[in-house]
């Protein structure tokens, strides 16, 4: 039985579908977003999306036969391709749908690749060339992010992965060979814990908007930027984990084997599929592990936070809530 018709006012494009407040409606979410199929998407079927949104947005008459579903379709399609503040379409590599085809390509080169120095420079300096395409791109549309400020944490975190990565190559020489294909997660985790704050040091100085449970704006914090940029790297580093740290257990058992003494060149595209594998959970359900909406007891913001939202709130207010970023 085909959907009923929907009533487009009905409906609110500007929250997620899926009940934010709970782990699976948060998971179901990002499993849509970093969808990689969203990338085949052609353009006229993402203007055909991008049309949509902003008539039901408007409520418009004209998409009153569409289903709920139909409605919902388009909106994930536009929100995979254009920005959420210039509703521009963005680079196609830097979409969030890109994020698992690029990062289990460069992963598992950086994991098969990790022996010689120039091999290790050659892919950290990739897979940060990437981050800085990303960060470019999902970039703030109101306050965006000064080009010398993505130029110094794009030098800060090449430097600091390729440093740790040639470091602990050094360290593990005398260990068995297992241990070394460990270094390009510390590696990335190196890179991660640096570039995050970096990119949002504005937010560590100057603070983020706090919010009331009403949404009403209360000022800014930078204890609520400390806690969101926390969970993001934290996040970050999960998502590395299952896909950096359980195929060179594998890679190390198969490579004992006849197959891959015989066919060496199967090393990468194999190693490649593992990572790939793991992102394809792992990516989003990282993602979701805080609410895009997070939250702090006011008790723990700075005391100057604490003092605004007294002179500004009759009532006392509990919690304060901010956008955490991704």
């Amino acid at each position: 039985m085909a959907d009923a018709p929907a009533n487009p006012v009905s409906i609110n494009l500007d929250q997620p579908r899926y009940d934010q407040n709970t782990f699976s409606g948060r998971a179901k979410h990002f499993f849509i977003t970093t969808n990689p199929l969203n990338l085949f998407t052609s353009p006229k079927e993402l203007d055909r999306a991008k049309s949509i949104v902003e008539g039901v947005r408007l409520g418009n008459e004209k998409f009153s036969h569409l289903s709920e579903d139909d409605i919902w379709k388009a909106k994930h399609l536009y929100d995979s391709a254009y920005h959420p503040d210039t509703k521009e379409k963005m680079f196609l590599l830097g979409r969030m749908s890109a994020q698992v085809p690029m990062n289990m390509s460069i992963t598992g080169c950086m994991m098969t690749f990790y022996k010689t120095p120039m091999a290790v420079i050659f892919w950290q300096w990739f897979n940060q060339s990437f981050n800085a395409v990303v960060n470019y791109t999902n970039r703030s549309g109101d306050s965006p992010v000064p080009l010398t400020q993505l130029g110094l944490s794009y030098v800060l975190a090449t430097g600091g992965a390729m440093g740790t990565a040639l470091g602990f190559n050094k360290v593990v020489q005398s260990m068995p060979p297992l241990i070394g294909r460990f270094v390009p997660f510390a590696a990335v985790a190196a890179a991660n814990c640096i570039n995050i704050p970096c990119m949002r040091s504005q937010e560590i100085m100057n603070g983020i908007p706090i919010f009331d449970e009403a949404g009403n704006r209360l000022g800014t914090s930078t204890a609520a930027a400390k806690s969101a940029i926390t969970q993001v790297v934290f996040s970050r580093v999960l998502m590395a984990c299952p896909g950096m740290m359980i195929p060179p257990f594998i890679m190390n058992f198969l490579e004992k084997k006849p197959f891959l003494k015989r066919y060496p060149a199967m090393n990468a595209p194999i190693q490649v599929g593992l990572v790939g594998f793991f992102l394809v959970f792992a990516t989003p359900l990282c993602c979701a592990l805080f609410p895009q909406n997070s939250s702090l007891d006011v008790t723990r913001l700075e005391k100057a936070a604490q003092d605004k939202i007294k002179e500004i709130h009759d009532k006392p207010v509990q919690r304060v809530y901010f956008n955490k970023g991704l």
